[in-house]
Parts: structure tokens; C-alpha cells; sequence
């Protein structure tokens, strides 16, 4: 146990204070057991890690811990835990909890055994915690971290502290709102910058081998992480990887599930299938017209790459500027908020408001008359009446 003390130690002396994600203020860090979902890159582990230092540094109550390492190799969760506890442990921070193969029975366990302990553990947006054998989801409050928001860019790059806005704000109040920012910042500049760059927080070690190491998370992501949940065989990761990658030279797009099963070599249910993981691994993003009842096998109205920055990662030489806009509106409102797809606009938010994407002289023709409607424009600082300027909607969180 020396030895982890030592490892935890040296990671907090590597993590800095000054920039905390969204999630770290919403968590209740009073619950005995807390789960952080979310993909590789977003800053998990950076969490569980600030959390220790800002709160426990140098105090033996507390202990990080990653599944990955190899001393779990030949030593059970279980007992490093009792034995923690035995020594006055109180806080347990676990990173990678998926990379265990008894996690759930385990955590289940040290739950119900261990009253005084609080335990905090990440793992993958792809682990489905409700479906464990052993049912976490009345013990633990799971917690999902999004990607970066246009906000949290702008704090991270240049050290401010930007206030986050409502959605009800922002399309009410978007004037005033966008004169306090414009005060600030120049928005378009930075949102030229962040849809390329912004949507992990690993973008402050530079941009120099910022794709390098994004098309490695996604690698990591396919290949280690799908597998460990759901126990797919080599061929069947190959055909994922074909899928993201037919995906990202053609979104956003409405799917032909029968074309796209012919070129990835498999049959309808298995692609939807497919396209479930990808969804779970935060690497696409699907829009349906209806969110109640949806299964793995309904077939998407719309399928978006997860984030901007992926489209340029994967596919830099097939950039439509109206992709980018759809995508990073999509990707920034389905944190907070429920995204469906309309007969009329690109989106409708909550069931409630209907929104059409475009650029700076986007006119209402095709949302004309219908109530609760919105225009997202790009390439605008400041909005007028029903027209909002796109960059605002990177302010929800």
C-alpha cells in the first residue's frame, strides 16, 4: 500500500488547482459512493486527483487508486480496501474501475461492508453501470462528463472565470448577454479556435501533436475499452473502426443503415449495434425524432461525429463549415439538455424549442410561423430579435 500512497502522491504534485471542469462544483462529494462517467481525454482523472489535493493532500485518509496498475494484477479491490480502512482510510478515489474484471460485485461489496468509506470511481462512457450483475445504480450517484464547453475553453486558454447561462438566458436575454462577453473576449476568434481544438482539456499541454494523440484515444477507446465491456472479438473492432471512419467523411447525415451495412460487411442488426457502441463511447452523436423508447435497435434520424474536433482529427480534408456548426450545436446543447430531430429546423430542444443553424444572413423562412422558434447563426457577435448567436450556445455549462 506504500507504494500506491507514493503513486497518488506524485500525481497530485502533477495537477494544478487553477482550472476545475463544470462537474467538479456539481458533484456531492458528501454520497458514499460517486461514479464519473465520461470518454478518455475529458479530464476524469483530473477530477478525482483535485479533489484529493484540494481537500486531503498529504493526509493518509484519502488514497487514489488506478485499476490499471499492475499491482491489481495479483491483488483484489477488495482487500487493499479493508486493509485501507483497517488504517484509518475514509476516502476512496478509484480511476478506470472498468478495467477490473469484478468491479461491480466488488464495489457492492466494499459498499455495504465499509459504512464509514466514501468511494469515488470513473470509468468509461461506454460502461452501462445499471446493467452489472450486480445493480450499482441504487447505491451510487452517476455523475457524466461532457467534453469541453466554448466557455470552459475560453477559462482554460486564458485563466478567466466566464459565467455559465441558462438556456432560458440565453434565448431571452442573448443580447444583453453577448455585450458582457464582447466586453471580455472576441468570441468568433475564440470559437474559430475551439471547434478545432477545444473539446479536450489535454489542448493546454499545446497543439503540436494535439491530433497525434486524439486519434490515440480514440485507438484506446475501440480497442481497450469496448472490449472490456462487451468482450467483442479483433474482427468486429476492425469493422467499428471502418464505420467511425465511413462516419466522419460524411456528417452529419441521415443514415441508408442498408448502404452502411454493405460497406462495413456486416447486417443491419449488427451496424446498429455498432452504432450504439459508438454512441456509448461519446464518439458519435445520434438524433432520433422521438427519445422515448429508444433502443440500440431504432434507427437514427441523423448521426453527427461527437464533437467538431473529432471531424477535423479523423477527416481534416472534408470540413463543410454547415457540419460544423450542426455538430457543435448539438454537442454543446446535449450536456444539459434533450435533442430531438423536427420536420421543420435541425433541432428541437426539450421538446419544447425548435432551432435552424446557419450563418450570418440565415433568414426565418424555413421556421417561419412556428412558435418557439430560434435561428443559431454563426459569424454574428451580437443577436437580433430570434436570431442568436451561435457562439452563446457554448456558454450552458
Amino acid at each position: 500500500m506504500e507504494k500506491l500512497f507514493e503513486k497518488a502522491l506524485k500525481k497530485t504534485k502533477s495537477v494544478s488547482l487553477k482550472f476545475k471542469r463544470y462537474l467538479f462544483d456539481e458533484i456531492d462529494w458528501n454520497s458514499r459512493l460517486i461514479g464519473i462517467k465520461g470518454a478518455r481525454g475529458t479530464g476524469k482523472t483530473t477530477i478525482l486527483i483535485q479533489k484529493l489535493k484540494s481537500v486531503f493532500s498529504d493526509n493518509y485518509v484519502a488514497l487514489y487508486i488506478s485499476m490499471d496498475d499492475i499491482y491489481f494484477s495479483a491483488n483484489k479491490l477488495i482487500d487493499l480496501t479493508d486493509t485501507f480502512v483497517k488504517n484509518g482510510g475514509k476516502f476512496l478515489f478509484i480511476d478506470e474501475v472498468h478495467k477490473y474484471k469484478n468491479w461491480s460485485q466488488e464495489l457492492k461489496n466494499i459498499y455495504d461492508d465499509h459504512p464509514e468509506l466514501s468511494v469515488v470511481f470513473t470509468s468509461s462512457s461506454a460502461l452501462e453501470i445499471h446493467k452489472g450483475e450486480y445493480d450499482l445504480s441504487r447505491r451510487a450517484i452517476i455523475y457524466n462528463l461532457h467534453e469541453l464547453s466554448l466557455r470552459e475553453y475560453i477559462n482554460l486558454s486564458l485563466g478567466m472565470q466566464l459565467p455559465v447561462f441558462s438556456l432560458n438566458d440565453i434565448l431571452e436575454k442573448h443580447i444583453g448577454l453577448s455585450g458582457e462577453i464582447n466586453q471580455l473576449v472576441k468570441p468568433i476568434v475564440l470559437f474559430n479556435e475551439f471547434i478545432q481544438y477545444g473539446a479536450y482539456p489535454f489542448i493546454n499541454e499545446g497543439k503540436m501533436k494535439y491530433y497525434e494523440r486524439l486519434e490515440t484515444i480514440i485507438n484506446l477507446i475501440i480497442e481497450i475499452d469496448l472490449q472490456s465491456i462487451t468482450d467483442i472479438e479483433y474482427q468486429t473492432i476492425l469493422k467499428i473502426k471502418k464505420l467511425l471512419f465511413i462516419i466522419s467523411g460524411i456528417v452529419p447525415f441521415k443514415p441508408n443503415i442498408a448502404e452502411l451495412s454493405r460497406k462495413v460487411g456486416t447486417t443491419r442488426d449488427v451496424l446498429l449495434k455498432y452504432l450504439n457502441y459508438l454512441n456509448r463511447a461519446n464518439l458519435i452523436l445520434s438524433l432520433h425524432s422521438d427519445t422515448k423508447g429508444i433502443s440500440y435497435m431504432a434507427k437514427p434520424e441523423k448521426i453527427f461525429l461527437n464533437n467538431t474536433t473529432l471531424m477535423y482529427a479523423l477527416n481534416q480534408n472534408n470540413i463543410n463549415l454547415g457540419s460544423i456548426r450542426e455538430t457543435f450545436f448539438a454537442n454543446q446543447l446535449v450536456c444539459k439538455h434533450t435533442l430531438t430531430y423536427p420536420k421543420k429546423g435541425d433541432f428541437i430542444i426539450d421538446g419544447k424549442y425548435i432551432v435552424e443553424i446557419g450563418g450570418k444572413n440565415k433568414s426565418n423562412e424555413q421556421i417561419k410561423g412556428i412558435p418557439n422558434s430560434f435561428i443559431a447563426a454563426d459569424g454574428i457577435e451580437y443577436g437580433f430579435n430570434n436570431k442568436i448567436p451561435l457562439w452563446l450556445f457554448g456558454f450552458l455549462y
